[in-house]
């Protein structure tokens, strides 16, 4: 991975109601396809394109691995809906942990797809005490949406 990718953590914050089409056809390229989902990229061009373009629906910013270790033992799902474990992550992939794969993903060296059966989105549930500010402002206006940094790590959790 280059010193400009960077892995990221991009949730839904809006829902389908009013979406123009392109955006809906955007937010569909990229996973998000209902509201609270999440999903880990890593930053190529194409992706930063689709994530600026649909900016007004989503919030995103740079995960650590502590969040993603979190979101992949609370919220992390396989092939029929159960729960991600050591186990199965042993058993499908040549990761030995969760937090093996967690840290592999962080520094680029892989992805959710070489863990078979692994399902790429995360079904978050609403914020523990709601968010800060209103769903169709920008985060520098007081806001949801829009470009985060750290403090997605912040939302995620309390996502959780």
């Amino acid at each position: 991975m280059s010193s400009e990718e960077k892995v990221i953590l991009a949730i839904r914050v809006r829902g389908r109601v009013r979406v123009r089409p392109q955006i809906e056809m955007t937010l569909d390229k990229l996973s998000l396809i209902k509201l609270h989902h999440a999903k880990v990229y890593k930053t190529t061009p194409s992706v930063q394109g689709m994530i600026i373009k649909s900016k007004d629906y989503i919030t995103w910013g740079e995960v650590d691995e502590d969040t993603l270790v979190k979101l992949l033992v609370k919220r992390g799902r396989v092939t029929g809906g159960k729960q991600l474990t050591d186990a199965y992550i042993k058993k499908n992939s040549s990761f030995a942990s969760i937090k093996a794969l967690a840290k592999a993903v962080i520094a680029g060296e892989a992805s959710f797809k070489d863990v078979e059966g692994l399902k790429p989105i995360f079904r978050l549930t609403p914020p523990t005490k709601g968010y800060r500010g209103k769903t169709y402002w920008s985060v520098g206006m007081g806001g949801v949406t829009g470009y985060r940094g750290e403090n997605i790590n912040e939302l995620a959790q309390k996502m959780l």
